[in-house]
């Protein structure tokens, strides 16, 4: 197929980039490169045989030159982040959900009726939480008065107890509780009344705490794998906030690509979210612990620091995409946290192209 890739120069763009070259398939990159995002990668190459329009999606004749004499649209570019600060809701809604907009009107004006979105885990805010009292729950929100005494279970919104942990599957209602969850709330709902109206298909990708070579370091863009590696480089314990055991699925980012790329080849119909993560929860302190041995580093400390908007406990339940596209995971959280530890720089391996 020909397919348009737009974010495609950044740390997980540019694996999915890989593997649509790896499938024989012919890819045009839309990038804005904006800068806080590609520090220091401002001046990115693409591979041999793509094509990079350096351009912004929320630039229609820009879309629009992107778009021309294609099959499908992977839908990457965001700002991403969690959006604590509220004088960074505008860029949010314009960035992610303006932008997704001006590609969707772009999509419905040429025909392109494909399309595969980068969505998040952050749209279920807290997820589902069980109760002993009252079985499965949506947790209330967590206050500041009880995260500043270390309190950091969600509560039950009836009783007030803490709530045990279950996998999220894709029926979980969303609940975004952040600035970049509400954006990416509203890029699924542009892209659900797009498919109403134009009978387009699309597949919205719901990926989980992604890490893996390439990461981005020293930016707002930088996940959590990456700073406590930057950390453990410069030879200090990386600092993990809350009690340490907030439970995360760890999922890395060729195995990102491989569903990615399965989504855009396969589904062919129809308005369908997937959840994609590795099926094996891991807390964060955990995942300290593996970087830290892997580089010889010292032990982590665990802070007690929290940010309000961060979520406690968010584990998804991949079944449906493995059922539907015959997806699997294939890097392993020992494996991949050993590779992201001994990567020869954080930012600075590209991943393999054909």
């Amino acid at each position: 197929m020909r397919i348009l890739l737009t974010g495609g120069a950044g740390f997980i763009g540019q694996h999915v980039l890989a593997e649509l070259l790896r499938r024989g398939h012919a890819v045009r990159v839309l990038d804005s490169l904006r800068p806080d995002v590609h520090r220091g990668d401002a001046r990115w190459t693409p591979p041999a045989g793509v094509e990079l329009i350096v351009g912004d999606v929320r630039d229609r004749p820009q879309v629009d030159a992107a778009l021309a004499g294609t099959d499908a649209v992977i839908h990457l570019a965001a700002k991403v982040g969690l959006g604590v600060d509220v004088g960074d809701l505008p860029d949010y809604a314009s960035s992610n959900d303006a932008g997704t907009a001006t590609l969707l009107a772009g999509m419905a004006a040429v025909g392109v009726g494909r399309l595969t979105l980068a969505s998040s885990m952050v749209v279920y805010g807290e997820g589902v939480g069980l109760c002993p009292e009252h079985g499965a729950v949506r947790p209330a929100p967590r206050l500041e008065a009880a995260l500043a005494v270390g309190e950091f279970e969600p509560p039950c919104p009836t009783c007030g107890r803490p709530l045990g942990t279950t996998l999220v599957d894709e029926d979980a209602p969303l609940d975004p509780r952040n600035a970049y969850a509400s954006s990416k709330v509203a890029q699924e709902f542009y892209v659900a009344n797009w498919a109403r109206v134009t009978g387009g298909s699309a597949a919205m990708l719901r990926y989980h705490n992604v890490y893996g070579p390439g990461m981005p370091r020293d930016t707002p863009y930088a996940g959590v794998a990456a700073i406590f590696t930057s950390a453990l480089r410069a030879g200090k314990p990386p600092r993990v906030f809350e009690d340490g055991r907030q439970r995360r699925d760890f999922i890395h980012v060729r195995d990102i690509a491989a569903a990615t790329v399965a989504a855009c080849e396969r589904h062919e119909a129809g308005l369908v979210a997937f959840n994609v993560g590795s099926g094996t929860p891991r807390t964060v302190g955990e995942m300290a612990v593996a970087l830290a041995r892997a580089l010889q580093g010292p032990e982590p400390v665990v802070t007690g620091q929290y940010r309000l908007g961060d979520v406690r406990h968010i584990t998804a339940d991949s079944t449906r995409l493995r059922d539907a596209l015959g997806w699997r995971p294939m890097v392993g959280f020992e494996e991949g946290m050993a590779e992201l530890a001994h990567a020869d720089a954080l930012g600075a391996s590209p991943p393999r192209t054909p």
